[in-house]
């Protein structure tokens, strides 16, 4: 039986496990990528370790998330980042490159390769030809150290891809008919594997697109071939050199398999507040808007802001509307300029604001309050565009635009004028410059890391012990995110190098008390959580496990877990349990004690753990899907701990 690409990129990567679905593995990890946001805390942590300098192919540092700095801090993060990377042999890239994901793709990713990223839409990268995946930061920091990758090996879900686009329709909309099919969590445990006819017909920026939305998806990656178009992509970045092809066997298989027939697809469209809240355009016409928004690493191509440009060229926005034009690359925004799209997007009324993430992230862009946002970024969780009671949907760069001119959501079929071709450009900007490169080991080790006066150690985190009694402090409903459980933005993300006050937001969106009532629990014994199904979905950033547990967070109990939060938490030393009876939900309140008795012992038995219910004569049973290496973790009190007793032994 032949190999799929992905069982490829996994056997050639595998070191440590085997490729059975469900059980663990450990992958080498040719590439990492890291963002300001992440960072910061990486560095932190490879300073903790002892790292003199990454064991991998390529580590790459960016800085694309926190560019206001309407203080200190950020800049003073920049300077630290940047030391950073110099001392420990990383490429740096600086503010107004662009972000990470497109400028990796430009500049470092190549087929056949695995990339971890401390950023959920480092699967971007699978457009590459590349095993991409997000994780927490600590794990990016130990494969910058040279250590295995472990996950558990997901199953592979095969998207035969059929057809051609229509008219005013491209790859977002693609993207977003898989999430009204399979919602947040129907790819949890899965990559997603797009072969057949019609992936010729979707071009290398068509396939960053899918992918980066991959993650919506719960996936744990999203993998395409290496083909003819991707060869193409990298001849015009000039790095034809290091092409290969990848592609499926002949008699290749897949546990699970659908088709995408490009040709039927018609303008899809995300409603607040969910990406999986998915419905054509049509059926939402006629909404009024505040805001239209193009940009972000989920529509970060030339073809995605070239489109909206001609469509708003010799035309004017409807009046009192936001039109933010959100560039992604320093490369494409030259590219932009030199063919006077820029230009007739500001002739248009729009605004035009600096390469990066920026309004993605909640970093600028708000919108009003009680006012709806239209925008191609990938994620409209509640308050993350930076207004906590947000409206915000998700669409195509096509829909954006023409909506734009009419004031509400228009189904752009019905523009009124003929639709736009964009040609792919014959010799686009390549700016080899746009990465600082690693400096020598001899000048690295001179290096002394800039620490301004926001950068916090990360404290010590005490080992498990064997008996608790935790209040539950909060008890939440479904598809909790990671946004909601520690927002971003530009109020909460400059504290990123800062635990105890980054904190201070913990929980804010879901329980503006949780900060003040965990404070005062943990000068006792700390305290427990509940949550439904999907629990941490979203963003890969660590501080929403850390702050939780520098608060006291002990264990989490939920219905289930998305897999790069859940891996956070076994990381940082938060127990994350399910329940046997997900019925069982309904019988705990917040406010309730739980009582964990002879608790070491009970986790390492694989019938699971049974909690008792102070006062209520409740048993509730509960079970884990915790290896015997993040046992061994878990006990020690997190991954620091069990590396630090590992160096010293």
């Amino acid at each position: 039986m032949g190999y799929n690409v992905t069982q490829k990129l996994i056997k050639g990567h595998l070191v440590k496990g085997e490729m059975t679905p469900g059980s663990e593995i450990g992958l080498k990890i040719d590439q990492t990528l890291t963002q300001d946001a992440t960072g910061t805390m990486v560095m932190l942590e490879l300073e903790a370790m002892g790292i003199d300098r990454a064991k991998t192919e390529a580590s790459a540092q960016y800085v694309d998330h926190n560019m206001i700095q309407e203080d200190s801090k950020n800049p003073d993060d920049h300077l630290f980042l940047e030391s950073a990377a110099r001392k420990f042999g990383l490429y740096f890239s600086r503010p107004g490159n662009g972000v990470s994901h497109p400028v990796h793709m430009q500049r470092l990713a190549k087929p056949g390769g695995t990339l971890l990223g401390s950023d959920s839409h480092t699967c971007a990268n699978g457009c590459m030809g590349m095993l991409a995946m997000g994780a927490g930061g600590i794990d990016v920091a130990m494969a910058i150290a040279g250590e295995p990758f472990f996950v558990k090996m997901p199953k592979i879900w095969g998207v035969y891809v059929t057809g051609e686009f229509p008219e005013w329709v491209s790859a977002k909309d693609a993207i977003l008919e898989m999430l009204r099919r399979h919602g947040v969590k129907g790819g949890v445990n899965h990559i997603f594997e797009y072969y057949g006819p019609g992936v010729k017909n979707l071009s290398a920026m068509d396939r960053h697109v899918i992918a980066n939305m991959g993650a919506e998806l719960g996936a744990t990656a999203t993998v395409f071939p290496s083909d003819k178009e991707t060869k193409k992509y990298m001849k015009l970045q000039e790095r034809e050199d290091e092409w290969t092809e990848l592609k499926a066997d002949k008699d290749a298989t897949y546990d699970r398999e659908e088709e995408l027939n490009l040709s039927e697809l018609q303008p899809m469209i995300a409603k607040p507040s969910s990406p999986g809240n998915v419905v054509p355009v049509s059926e939402v016409e006629g909404e009024p808007i505040y805001q239209s928004y193009i940009g972000s690493s989920a529509n970060p191509g030339y073809r995605d802001f070239a489109v909206g440009a001609e469509i708003v060229k010799g035309r004017k926005i409807a009046h009192g509307l936001s039109f933010d034009i959100n560039p992604t690359s320093r490369q494409i925004l030259i590219d932009l300029s030199k063919k006077g799209h820029i230009a007739s997007y500001l002739q248009a009324g729009a605004r035009l604001h600096q390469a990066g993430c920026n309004g993605c992230i909640g970093m600028g862009q708000a919108p009003a309050s009680g006012r709806n946002s239209l925008r191609t970024t990938p994620r409209n969780f509640p308050g993350r565009s930076g207004t906590k009671e947000d409206s915000v949907f998700l669409c195509s760069p096509e829909t954006a635009a023409v909506s734009a001119l009419y004031g509400k959501i228009t189904d752009p079929r019905k523009a009124g004028f003929k639709y736009p071709k964009i040609k792919e450009l014959d010799e686009p900007t390549v700016d080899t410059q746009l990465l600082d490169s690693p400096i020598p080991p001899e000048e690295s080790a001179k290096e002394e890391l800039v620490k301004g006066p926001n950068i916090a150690s990360i404290p010590n985190m005490e080992h498990m012990p064997n008996e608790m009694e935790l209040p539950i402090l909060l008890k939440m409903g479904d598809d909790i995110s990671t946004d909601e459980i520690l927002a971003g933005g530009a109020r909460v993300l400059p504290y990123r190098s800062n635990l105890p006050e980054i904190s201070k937001f913990t929980f804010e969106i879901v329980d503006d008390t949780y900060y003040d009532r965990a404070m005062k629990e943990n000068t006792k014994s700390g305290h427990a959580i509940v949550g439904g199904t999907n629990y941490g979905q979203g963003s890969s950033r660590e501080h929403a496990a850390l702050a939780p547990r520098y608060l006291g967070m002990k264990v989490a109990i939920v219905k289930d877990f998305a897999r790069i939060h859940w891996q956070n938490l076994v990381n940082f030393g938060i127990l994350p349990l399910t329940f046997v009876n997900e019925s069982d939900y309904d019988k705990l309140e917040q406010g309730d004690v739980l009582v964990f008795k002879d608790l070491l012992k009970g986790i390492q038995q694989k019938q699971g753990i049974e909690v008792e219910v102070k006062g209520k004569g409740i048993k509730i049973p509960l079970e884990h899907a915790l290896s015997t290496r993040q046992l061994e973790m878990m006990e020690k009190g997190g991954l620091i701990n069990w590396l630090k007793d590992r160096l010293n032994a």
